[in-house]
C-alpha cells in the first residue's frame, strides 16, 4: 500500500474491555479497580475516534451512557447544576432565564455539527479537556466548580486549578466528573461569543467569551476567556482589569481587545501561527464585547 494511506488496521480501536455501569458507584469502584488503563465512555464523540485512530488505547472502557443520575440540569438558588450526561444539544435553547441561558445557547450552536451536539456530553466535554471546546471556556468564564466521584468519596474542583494542559485535568485515574456548577450571572450582565473556525462545526482557531455588567454604561465585573489559542482555556486577567469602570464604548472594547492579544501565550501550530492566533483573539474580543453591549 502506498505511503501515506491508514490501513485497515489502524482504523479500528485496539482491543478493549467494556463494562456498562448501572450506577455511580459501580462505575467508580471500575475506575478504582483499572485506574490508568480505563477510559469513562459518555459521548464518546472525542474518544471513539481517537481509538479508531490508535491514538488512544485504554484496556478498559467504562459506559455511562445509562446513568440516568447524571442526566439532569437544576437551579439551586443562584447555582445552574448540570449533571455530567446531559447532552450538548440540550442547551440549544435556554435552560436558565437571563445572561446564563443566553450564553449557554450562544456556545452551544458552534459545538460541532448536529450528530455530534446529540450524543455528546457537557461533562464529557470537561473532562477531555480541548483547549478549543466551548465548554471549557464558558466553565472558565463563570468560575464553576465541579464535583466528582472515587471508591474514596469526593471532591469539588475549582475551575481555575481543573485545566493542567492539553486533554489533562486535576482528575484522578479512579475519579469520575460527576457535576459542574455555574454561578448564574446577574440579571445585569450582558453577554457575548464568537469563535472563528474554517469551517461550520471544525474545532476553533480561536474563542472569546465575554460577560460584564453595564451600570449606567459604565463597565464593572468584566470577565474574558479565551480558548483554542494555548494548552488550555485562559481568562485574560489584564483585559479585565483595563476594563473595569469604563465606560462601554468601541473604544474601550478595541483596547481591552488589544490587551487581551498582547497578555496571551499564544500556541502556533499547521492551522495557524501564534501571531494570527493572537489577531483572532483581538477581532473576537472586540467583537464579542460589542455584541454583548448591542444586545
Amino acid at each position: 500500500m502506498a505511503p501515506g494511506y491508514y490501513t485497515p488496521a489502524l482504523m479500528k480501536p485496539a482491543p478493549f474491555d467494556y463494562h456498562q455501569a448501572r450506577s455511580v458507584a459501580e462505575a467508580v469502584t471500575h475506575l478504582g479497580e483499572y485506574g490508568y488503563e480505563a477510559k469513562v465512555l459518555a459521548g464518546g464523540q472525542s474518544l471513539v475516534p481517537a481509538m479508531n485512530f490508535r491514538l488512544a488505547r485504554p484496556a478498559v472502557l467504562v459506559d455511562i451512557n445509562p446513568l440516568d443520575e447524571l442526566d439532569y440540569l437544576e437551579e439551586d438558588g443562584d447555582t445552574l447544576r448540570i449533571g455530567a450526561m446531559v447532552r450538548h444539544v440540550t442547551f440549544e435553547r435556554p435552560v436558565t432565564e437571563g445572561p446564563t441561558g443566553r450564553l449557554l445557547t450562544m456556545a452551544a450552536h458552534h459545538v460541532g455539527h448536529l450528530p455530534i451536539r446529540i450524543r455528546g456530553t457537557f461533562g464529557g466535554s470537561l473532562a477531555h479537556a480541548d483547549p478549543a471546546a466551548e465548554w471549557c471556556v464558558i466553565a472558565l468564564l463563570l468560575d464553576a466548580e465541579l464535583s466528582t466521584r472515587s471508591p474514596s468519596g469526593g471532591r469539588d474542583i475549582p475551575v481555575e486549578g481543573f485545566f493542567q494542559t492539553v486533554f489533562t485535568t486535576a482528575l484522578e485515574p479512579e475519579e469520575l466528573l460527576v457535576e459542574a456548577r455555574l454561578p448564574k450571572l446577574s440579571t445585569r450582565t450582558r453577554v457575548g461569543f464568537q469563535q472563528f473556525s474554517r469551517r461550520a462545526g471544525d474545532f476553533a482557531l480561536a474563542m472569546a467569551a465575554v460577560a460584564f455588567e453595564s451600570d449606567e454604561g459604565q463597565v464593572g465585573n468584566a470577565r474574558i476567556a479565551l480558548g483554542g489559542v494555548s494548552d488550555r482555556p485562559l481568562r485574560a486577567g489584564e483585559a479585565e482589569q483595563a476594563l473595569e469602570g469604563q465606560a462601554a464604548t468601541e473604544e474601550s472594547f478595541r483596547a481591552a481587545a488589544e490587551i487581551a492579544a498582547l497578555e496571551i501565550d499564544a500556541v502556533g501550530d499547521i492551522h495557524g501561527s501564534a501571531d494570527y492566533r493572537r489577531d483572532l483573539v483581538r477581532a473576537l474580543t472586540r467583537r464579542a464585547l460589542e455584541q454583548a453591549i448591542a444586545a
